[in-house]
């Protein structure tokens, strides 16, 4: 049985075609729609509002305590890092991530790059081994520390991983799955998040993770990663095959041009990539900068106090 959303009805083209779930494909992608064709019945949002929950949760149980909680990290992980998620994937943006390849782009990048780093911003590993009991707080920290975490964890691993998963994805079968299954399309998303989590948590360091690098290192990684976005958005702008086999050309929509949205769409995937991956690298070296200082500052009151005391020595003696 076709569910047509009254929205849909409402237009002048009917919804012939279908999408991945059996819905019907949208109508002309407009700001409007974006905002009006929210859909909070899948179970992403169900994981999103409990993410939020127990976060949330953790910080009132630290104040309950007298304890403090910076609240940067609260809205980091609130509002950019499940908010971004939100904002691609079930709000009325979703409702187009199967009819136009430069929208699943713009997931791509906030589920992969921009909600992972404001979601490590926000240190709920942190948040959770402060205010967990003593057992569950033990068995977070097996997980944490497991071989399986330090494998997936361990920067080269990880950014093999992240830079390996576009290519196979979009240069293979796979990517046409993920547009005519829903659950395949669904995995992808959860597997965007996860890569980008393990990619970019221990880089950035806030929470007690395996495989932390030096900052150096740290820089020098991310500074590697910015080729190949820019080689992966150029190779989809310049490719002379449409991503997806014969999906899009499928959906006859008279409102989009296959080719030239697959062209923006690695415009997206180029410049959305590079700014990223700058604006991290950036981070980083203010990392670096203010570790640097905080060592130093350190070994200042070391010194200090060895001055003091043999000071003191040679005024008793």
């Amino acid at each position: 049985m076709l569910h047509v959303d009254p929205i849909f009805a409402a237009t002048s083209v009917a919804p012939a075609t279908l999408a991945a779930g059996g819905e019907a494909v949208p109508p002309p992608f407009t700001v409007a729609r974006v905002l009006t064709e929210t859909r909070l019945d899948s179970w992403l949002a169900l994981g999103l509002v409990l993410a939020a929950g127990l976060y949330l949760y953790g910080v009132y149980r630290l104040r309950l305590r007298g304890d403090r909680w910076p609240v940067v990290r609260t809205v980091c992980f609130l509002f950019p890092g499940l908010g971004g998620i939100a904002v691609v994937t079930v709000s009325g943006l979703g409702a187009y991530d199967t009819a136009l390849l430069s929208v699943h782009m713009i997931q791509h990048m906030v589920l992969s790059m921009i909600a992972p780093i404001f979601l490590a911003l926000g240190a709920p590993v942190t948040l959770a081994l402060r205010t967990l009991p003593v057992r569950p707080r033990k068995r977070l920290l097996a997980i944490v520390h497991s071989r399986i975490a330090r494998v997936y964890s361990f920067p080269l691993v990880a950014f093999a991983i992240f830079v390996v998963n576009p290519f196979a994805l979009y240069f293979t079968g796979l990517y046409e799955i993920t547009l005519r299954h829903e659950w395949a399309h669904e995995l992808v998303h959860a597997h965007f998040i996860m890569t980008g989590c393990v990619f970019f948590w221990p880089l950035l360091g806030l929470d007690p993770l395996p495989g932390r690098w030096p900052y150096p290192a740290r820089a020098l990684l991310m500074l590697l990663s910015v080729p190949f976005h820019t080689v992966l958005g150029l190779t989809i702008m310049q490719s002379t095959t449409l991503l997806g086999g014969d999906w899009y050309p499928s959906l006859h929509l008279n409102w989009s041009d296959p080719w030239n949205d697959q062209v923006v769409a690695g415009g997206v995937l180029w410049a959305g990539g590079e700014f990223v991956s700058v604006t991290m690298l950036a981070v980083l070296v203010v990392q670096w900068i203010k570790q640097s200082e905080r060592e130093a500052r350190r070994l200042d009151r070391e010194l200090d106090r060895q001055e003091a005391r043999q000071r003191a020595a040679e005024a008793s003696a």
